[in-house]
């Protein structure tokens, strides 16, 4: 029975705890404790404050504030997202100098509020009802709060209602889907220019648009400026949707995405989170996507594209989908007189910001203010507005003097713009029927009577929009690219799904068997595939070729001064044509009349000076060789047909078979046995392809500050990718052990493999005698580099050391028992093992690994592979290896880590022992404390045994 005296001290005892800790409070000297799953709940139970693991991942522990109840987890703020804790062993607390703190078991700070202020007041922490985390002095005396800290001055990646946007605040996204810490983008008001922007680390990446400027307007709604105002901002009254109040807002939130979009949802009434509004939604939302003097178009298969008269800076990257150089002109504004430079007319477009602005009088003032300035590269005019008392107001002349950025073709609001360009740069003639838009209408294309060739008179160009047609029996179609050096051009159809229905020309476009037009490429497929469902993914676009015009059609001599060396005649249909002088010939390439050559007349008839036996011996040897040459060819195709029928050689059976059967084992397995490596096999392990040139300047050329470390297989280089991308390059030398197996083996099998303790495959590289493997780039190296170096093995802690354990285990027991494929690794050691950013470890290097069937436990093999001091004794002295092979590696791994001493290299001159044997003594000796490089280091007994 308890005494009466304990009843008053647990009463007393209990008043304090809840002083302590309330439900949506805490004070001074209390904590919230991982181990104990503590947390806060406002008071209308709208959020809750505590530790998690962000979306399922593990081994990380944050603070953060999420909405209560939510499954899973809808987190709006995080404290310490670049400073996880390891364990549960965390707790929240107000410490003794009166900060808000993270502390781990230890009593180390991973978080602060960091105030310099003092802290004999009482102090007290709240989560309000709106997802704030107030922190604030507590006078119980005289009824006085003071806020001194607030999250959301110190928002993560969501903004809530009561928030305010202003240049101090900024939402930074998530790395990633399940890693808080600071991501690449960052969303932010610029208060100077009056708008958003999204950042992309230092590079805009979206901006909101300024309301009011010529080309541009606000890609952000007034309802979410209103919203990210604090409901201050004035909002534009619309009939169509009710008055906006903040009461509307109830349930809503913006987020920065960690894939680059600032995303405004709401709860709905279904009881999930809804996207209401999204930027950037489109490639061509992004700011400036397609560089200076790059065009961007959305509905497009291909978006960019260099304005007439342009260029691209880099043609290299340019091909390779890369557009953020941009373009440059052909040719200097101001080349020669006035009457050198012309205007493109695009409509609809939107634009960067001009650099002045006047007050004109007509189009022609402001077109003659842009010619007479060498430096201006482009105008826009818009006219005077009439008012209800009929009176005009003032029309406006915008000029741009820099570059021009942000260009986006059929924008909704987008103003007229014209574009200084050198008329020569769009090679303008009688018969050319110029430009449409941002596309140049080349001879013999006719979108008129007037122009180009009569029988191509397939386009029309709607002057209202820019847009260029091309107008076939079946249909008219948008036209989205024209190529005049291939003579190609490109035409949109609905969508993928009639793109599917097309079987050919005369069904689809109903062109006629004398058209000059023809299909090259349906839907960005070859004809000879286009049954293929595969073909059709591409999209709706169609590339049509046309054939080299005949000599032009005239009606008088002037009809052909565009054509030298031409005469304006009848031909031989009775049609007016500029033919050819007899000194040359027409030639459709060229499209125009080319002399002929003198020699090749010379040689012509010097050929009747040849004696006939001489002739008659030629001929003969010629009948000889191509007989030679024809039996030879049909040798070799009768012998490949042969093969193809032998079982085990399965080129031609793989072609058919399709994609789906490379995931089966044992077609892996003959792939990787086989002598072959041929392109159908990197398709079906859909390995991506890297050229060389993109590597080289990716590389700097494989300078040697590009350098990561030099292997048995040759160097390994850091690339760095348009866009930022790092990606590790290696590189077989030709001196490397590693030949066409093991570089095979290593695309093939890391292709299959998916585990996070596995470094990730990219890509490969084959030209000439050069062989790359590219994989995911480990900015810390690899882990022989930190165990074995005196100044970086003292950054890995206990904890640490055993993480990298458990991670290297894990990977293997994939590789072992989880792995469709049961690989054996046969050369795991330190320096195949890579850390990422944050010390995850990743097996590497495959080339000598092996797949085991389901029910094969060990093999034979005459060769020995391997590094000397982790091969187990039955596979170095008998040729036997098997999955324990690895465990042994292993081990020596394990042993390497705990003791930061390498295996070849230790040697214990009192007993003659080598590093196993020496941790053998010790282990039966009970004295594990020598074994460590740091024996005063406090560490987990039992981790350490089981290590």
């Amino acid at each position: 029975m308890l005494p009466p005296a304990f009843f008053p001290c647990a009463f007393l005892f209990f008043s304090l705890l809840l002083q302590c800790f309330a439900g949506d409070t805490i004070t001074k000297n209390c904590s919230i404790s991982d181990s104990r799953g503590e947390t806060l709940v406002s008071s209308g139970e709208k959020f809750e404050l505590g530790f998690f693991t962000p979306n399922g991942s593990s081994g990380r522990r944050y603070i953060g504030i999420w909405y209560y109840m939510s499954n899973p987890l809808t987190v709006v703020w995080v404290a310490n997202r670049d400073n996880p804790l390891l364990d549960n062993e965390g707790v929240f607390s107000i410490a003794e100098d009166g900060n808000l703190k993270i502390l781990d078991g230890r009593g180390r700070s991973y978080w602060s509020t960091n105030l310099k202020i003092d802290s004999s007041v009482d102090r007290k922490t709240k989560l309000m009802d709106t997802g704030n985390l107030v922190f604030q002095d507590d006078d119980g005396e005289n009824h006085l709060e003071r806020i001194l800290w607030q999250s959301f001055d110190y928002p993560t990646d969501t903004f809530l209602p009561g928030m305010k946007m202003d240049e101090d605040i900024a939402l930074v996204s998530w790395k990633s889907y399940d890693d808080p810490a600071s991501g690449n983008f960052t969303f932010q008001l610029d208060q100077d220019a009056e708008q958003y922007v999204i950042w992309k680390r230092s590079i805009p990446y979206w901006r909101s648009g300024v309301s009011g400027k010529v080309g541009s307007s606000s890609d952000m709604p007034s309802s979410i400026s209103y919203f990210l105002s604090n409901f201050t901002s004035s909002v534009a009254h619309n009939d169509s949707v009710p008055y906006i109040t903040s009461s509307l807002y109830i349930d809503t939130r913006m987020v920065m995405s960690f894939s680059g979009q600032i995303q405004y949802l709401k709860w709905d009434s279904q009881k999930i989170w809804t996207l209401f509004w999204a930027v950037p939604r489109t490639r061509c939302s992004l700011y400036n996507a397609c560089g200076n003097f790059g065009s961007c178009n959305s509905n497009n298969e291909l978006v960019c594209k260099c304005l007439p008269g342009f260029q691209p800076i880099s043609p290299e990257y340019w091909n390779s989908g890369d557009y953020s150089g941009g373009c440059t002109r052909k040719s200097p504004l101001c080349s020669g007189n006035a009457a050198s430079d012309s205007f493109l007319n695009l409509k609809m477009m939107k634009v960067g910001n001009p650099d002045s602005q006047f007050k004109a009088n007509s189009e022609l003032d402001c077109k003659t203010e842009c010619l007479n300035n060498c430096q201006c590269q482009a105008f826009s005019y818009e006219e005077a507005e009439i008012t209800q008392q009929r009176e005009s107001g003032s029309a406006n002349c915008w000029i741009w003097l820099e570059d021009l950025t942000d260009l986006q073709e059929e924008y909704d609001g987008g103003r007229n713009l014209n574009v200084r360009i050198s008329v020569s740069d769009i090679d303008l003639t009688s018969r050319n029927c110029g430009t449409c838009g941002a596309n140049i209408i080349p001879y013999p294309l006719s979108t008129g009577t007037n122009c180009g060739d009569p029988t191509y008179f397939n386009f029309y160009c709607n002057i209202s929009s820019g847009q260029l047609n091309f107008q076939a029996p079946g249909g008219t179609y948008r036209v989205t690219k024209i190529n005049p050096q291939m003579r190609t051009f490109a035409i949109q159809t609905n969508d993928a799904d009639s793109c599917r229905a097309i079987n050919s020309d005369t069904k689809f476009l109903k062109l006629n068997q004398s058209s000059p037009f023809h299909v090259i490429r349906w839907c960005f497929a070859d004809l000879g595939n286009y049954t293929s469902v595969a073909s059709f993914k591409g999209g709706g676009e169609l590339e049509i070729g046309w054939e080299p015009p005949p000599e032009p059609t005239c009606s008088s001599p002037t009809d052909c001064r565009d054509w030298p060396n031409s005469i304006c005649k009848a031909s031989g249909d009775g049609k007016k044509k500029c033919l050819c002088d007899m000194s040359s010939r027409w030639d459709g390439l060229k499209l125009n009349c080319t002399q002929e050559d003198h020699r090749k007349k010379t040689n012509k008839t010097s050929i009747g000076k040849i004696p006939s036996s001489l002739v008659v011996a030629v001929a003969f040897a010629s009948v000889i060789g191509l007989i030679v040459v024809s039996s030879t060819i049909i040798f070799m195709y009768l012998q490949r047909r042969r093969l193809a029928m032998v079982p085990g050689n399965r080129g031609s059976l793989q072609r058919h078979l399709g994609l789906h059967l490379y995931s089966s084992e044992r077609l892996v397995k003959d792939i990787i046995d086989s002598g072959r490596f041929n392109e159908d096999e990197t398709k079906a392990m859909d390995v991506p392809f890297f050229d060389l040139e993109s590597i080289l300047a990716a590389t700097n050329k494989f300078s040697n500050s590009n350098k990561l470390g030099q292997g048995g297989f040759g160097p390994v280089y850091k690339a760095t990718f348009p866009g930022g991308e790092e990606i590790a390059v290696k590189r077989l030398s030709s001196s490397s052990g590693q030949g066409l197996e093991e570089f095979k083996n290593e695309i093939i099998l890391i292709a299959k493999l998916q585990h996070r303790n596995l470094v990730r495959l990219l890509g490969y590289c084959i030209e000439g005698d050069e062989k790359m493997l590219l994989y995911e780039y480990m900015p810390n190296k690899s882990l022989d580099s930190f165990i074995f170096d005196r100044k970086l093995r003292v950054l890995l802690d206990w904890g640490m050391r055993y993480s990298i354990i458990l991670g290297i285990a894990r990977g293997l027991l994939y590789l072992h028992q989880d792995s469709r494929l049961r690989i054996i690794h046969r050369d795991l050691k330190t320096s195949n093992i890579l850390l990422d950013e944050e010390m995850n470890p990743k097996i590497s290097d495959f080339g000598l690994a092996r797949i085991f069937g389901g029910k094969e436990t060990a093999a034979n093999t005459s060769r020995i592979v391997g590094t000397y001091g982790y091969i187990a004794p039955e596979y170095a002295l008998d040729g036997l290896f098997s999955f324990k092979s690895d465990v042994f590696s292993f081990g020596v791994v394990v042993l390497e880590i705990i003791s930061g001493k390498r295996n070849t290299a230790f040697y214990q001159p009192e007993q003659s022992l080598s590093l196993l044997g020496y941790a053998w003594n010790l282990w039966k000796e009970k004295r594990l404390g020598p074994f460590r490089p740091n024996p005063e280091e406090t560490c987990n007994a039992n981790e350490l045994s089981s290590a």
